[in-house]
């Protein structure tokens, strides 16, 4: 086929099953978008407010799905606006497509279309290196169906991970006779099975223990292993505790459950896992904030006690603990290996002896649910972080998605919003960026348009990508905006209290006259922009808007006015952060836990 190198990204991106691509307009683009419209592509395209929100949300479209969604940008800021994104996915391996133009391969160096070049010739890709799995250049028309082929490979093999591929201006417009490369004769077959013997030791050490714990990261979700994890704690008798990125991954209101470890951790999360003397990681990279810093006993006491470490990537392997055991492959199929191990008599026997420990498990669920449910259930205004959480939880179905920003609100919603299935649970775990859930949320709305999705932020999170309402309405993706309005950065006002008795620029005020706090009508924006919405302010309209805003058939938002006093998750664990020296109180503290770190 005689085609154009637009026409050869289009075609390539539709046979290859992507469904959307997102993304804003530009010079050094508009030719290969051109391309989309034509007979063998015909690519559903949805334009953005800002090209940072066009890769979060196919961010939020994989998590929600498991299938890849493309983006695509112009050069210069353009591309550029998407470095957030891209990080975003490249630390919670995560795959994303992004191709962007670049300037023209006979104009490159001199400094035309936004191209920077004072140290390198056409330097971008040298940018999305450092964010992505792999940048791809194209350098010439008949070598983008290779270029293509190799960059979903790259994306979906492995660690999986967003790829990059540069289409420069005169190849998205130039023609060649070339052959879409079949993806399914391109690809890696089959998963990373586990060594035997591997298996074997880590299960020795399972059925021998006497308060075992499996963590699971994100790497249980991406490996759909949530069944065989559960069926497997079931088998042993063991407790399970969740990262961030790992919520999700077992049932919450499963007896073993026992929450989240780290610094926003469930007590019972923290407690159990800390005395657990076998942890078996599934999928974890032990972040600082899931290993709390690695303060030895507040979310694990490795050593003494034993890891068995799975993880696809040897990377992860010891790492950031010892490793008695460590394990590259697929975790699923590592765990069905360990299923097929196990005998009903070994089953009875470890249950047996694990007696005490499994009612320890209960009496630490009962006293975080002590601790936890004077706020959940506060019917106090303005509101506490948790009390809206728990009014979603009582309207929503059971397998509606939430997608979660950063700061107080990410922390509240890991301690205090049950989910009940894989996917239904989705935030950046690892580089939290702000601005990241409500474009997120609109993908996983387009990748499961029968499900409910619900995305949960903070103010400060949500005006960072506030204008993509009109992405929501434009393009009719009804998703549930849930804004926990507190005026300000209260987890960063919160932090610098703790470490340093003051804050500075955390809190929305006016800064001339009497200091009010300061705050846009969120609501009464959200209806400028054709989005149905409420603003809640008694206790009693609560549960009854979150369930007109879920029934209205469009895009909805809700702004709830929350407490800037009762706006954080519970610190249950530690998270490292010191304070200047001339907080002698405040070092004090710091270095009591600093003590505690183990030395990496």
């Amino acid at each position: 086929m005689n085609l154009t190198g637009g026409q050869v990204v289009a075609r390539a991106l539709k046979q290859y099953g992507i469904e959307y691509v997102a993304g804003v307009p530009g010079h050094g683009i508009w030719s290969l978008f051109d391309a989309f419209l034509e007979e063998g592509s015909n690519l559903p395209f949805i334009q953005v407010m800002h090209e940072q929100s066009a890769v979060h949300m196919a961010d939020g479209f994989f998590r929600a799905s498991g299938r890849p969604m493309a983006c695509s940008t112009s050069i210069g800021p353009g591309a550029t606006n998407t470095i957030i994104g891209l990080a975003t996915c490249y630390a919670d391996s995560i795959p994303a497509f992004y191709v962007s133009g670049g300037p023209a391969t006979h104009m490159k160096g001199h400094g035309v279309m936004q191209e920077i070049e004072r140290q390198n010739e056409n330097a971008f890709p040298r940018i999305t290196e450092q964010v992505t799995k792999r940048s791809y250049k194209a350098g010439r028309v008949d070598e983008l169906p290779f270029i293509m082929h190799r960059a979903f490979n790259t994306m979906l093999s492995g660690r999986p991970g967003p790829v990059h591929v540069e289409v420069p201006m005169d190849i998205q417009v130039e023609a060649a006779d070339v052959e879409i490369h079949p993806l399914d004769l391109r690809m890696a077959r089959g998963v990373s099975y586990p060594d035997p013997r591997a298996v074997e030791q880590a299960l020795k050490l399972l059925l021998s223990a006497d308060r075992p714990v499996i963590v699971a990261g994100g790497g249980a979700i991406s490996a759909n292993t949530s069944s065989e994890l559960t069926r497997l704690a079931e088998k042993l008798g063991a407790a399970v505790s969740i990262t961030w990125n790992g919520k999700g991954a077992i049932s919450e209101d499963h007896a073993l459950f026992i929450g989240a470890v780290g610094q926003t951790g469930t007590t019972c999360g923290n407690n159990i896992t800390a005395s657990a003397d076998v942890v078996m990681s599934v999928g974890c990279r032990f972040t600082d904030w899931s290993a709390s810093s690695y303060a030895k006993g507040v979310s694990f006491s490795i050593p003494p006690g034993k890891l068995i470490h799975i993880d696809l990537d040897h990377h992860e392997i010891g790492k950031n603990y010892p490793t008695e055991v460590g394990i590259v492959a697929d975790a699923k199929a590592t765990l069905e290996a360990m299923l097929a191990m196990i005998s009903d008599a070994d089953s009875r026997k470890a249950i047996a002896r694990r007696e005490k420990f499994l009612a320890d498990v209960q009496k630490a669920k009962a006293d975080w649910e002590t601790m936890l449910a004077p706020r959940r259930d506060s019917r106090e205004t303005p509101f506490t972080s948790q009390r809206p959480l728990g009014a979603l939880r009582k309207v929503m179905n059971r397998d509606g998605i939430v997608v979660v920003g950063s700061g107080n609100t990410q922390g509240a919603v890991k301690q205090t919003f049950p989910v009940y299935q894989p996917r239904t649970h989705l935030t950046s775990g690892s580089f939290s960026p702000m601005g990241w859930a409500v474009p997120a949320a609109m993908g996983a709305k387009l990748a499961m348009p029968d499900r409910q999705v619900v995305s949960i932020t903070g103010d400060g999170d949500f005006m960072m990508s506030l204008p993509e309402l009109g992405t929501a309405v434009m393009n009719n993706i009804p998703v549930v905006f849930l804004v926990q309005n507190n005026q300000g950065y209260m987890s960063i006002r919160g932090g610098q209290r703790k470490f340093m008795g003051r804050h500075i620029a955390s809190e929305f005020n006016h800064h001339k006259g009497n200091g009010e706090p300061y705050s846009a009508d969120i609501a009464a924006v959200a209806k400028n922009f054709g989005v149905e919405s409420w603003k809640v302010t008694s206790d009693a309209d609560l549960e009854k808007s979150l369930k007109a805003a879920l029934d209205c058939g469009g895009p909805a938002l809700v702004e709830v006015i929350t407490s800037r006093d009762a706006a954080g998750p519970f610190a249950t664990g530690w998270w490292d952060f010191p304070s200047p020296a001339y907080y002698e109180k405040e070092q004090a503290a710091y270095a009591e836990k600093r003590a505690l770190e183990q030395h990496l």
